[in-house]
């Protein structure tokens, strides 16, 4: 993925990866006089080779369907960082692509892009999300990393409380109760305010 002309343009990194193709001397070994149970052999293994390749093919156009969708969803990401990411479900994306989502879930797992600010999982960029005081909503992502923020300024002596940091988000329009606080908290892999003082 990389920015063109002010928009964001999708392709698969694939050129080093072999095209699959199917062999054309079995297409000639058809169009010659022979047994017709070799033919009918070949005809057989050619439909199957076919498919593959069609598979191959649609699955390629599914993987660059689905990150373009995406990035039109979260395209404040894109623009101005974690603060501006969206809440976003596998659900959104099926529906925005016409697949089911069992599909989009198979389709992004393990699968990685490289973005202007940087390379992450696609599953990075699906979220839950809150619902901030003004009523917008923004993704849980972007409410860790307003605490990440919000703990490196803390002071190491004194580290916040999760009840502290709960009151510094609602100062920025953020209003989450303690303990969903130390849920993220724990998600992140961060301590516990008295297991974070510093001596």
């Amino acid at each position: 993925m990389e920015e063109v002309d002010g928009e964001y343009v999708v392709y698969l990194n694939d050129q080093d990866v072999p095209r699959v193709r199917i062999n054309p001397t079995y297409r000639r070994i058809l169009r010659s006089g022979g047994d017709s149970e070799e033919k009918e052999f070949i005809v057989k293994k050619l439909k199957a080779a076919r498919w593959i390749v069609q598979s191959i093919e649609n699955r390629r156009r599914t993987m660059v369907r689905v990150m373009e969708s995406i990035s039109r969803a979260q395209a404040g990401f894109f623009e101005k960082g974690i603060s501006a990411m969206k809440p976003l479900t596998l659900q959104q994306i099926a529906d925005d692509v016409s697949m089911h989502e069992s599909t989009i879930s198979r389709v992004t797992r393990g699968k990685y892009v490289q973005t202007p600010r940087g390379t992450f999982k696609l599953k990075y960029f699906f979220s839950s999300g809150i619902r901030t005081s003004d009523g917008t909503e923004i993704a849980s992502k972007a409410v860790q990393d307003a605490m990440r923020g919000i703990m490196s300024r803390e002071d190491k002596k004194k580290p916040l409380s999760d009840q502290k940091i709960a009151e510094e988000l609602k100062k920025t329009g953020l209003r989450i109760s303690r303990r969903a606080v130390a849920k993220y908290r724990d998600q992140m892999g961060i301590l516990r305010a008295g297991l974070r003082k510093e001596i």
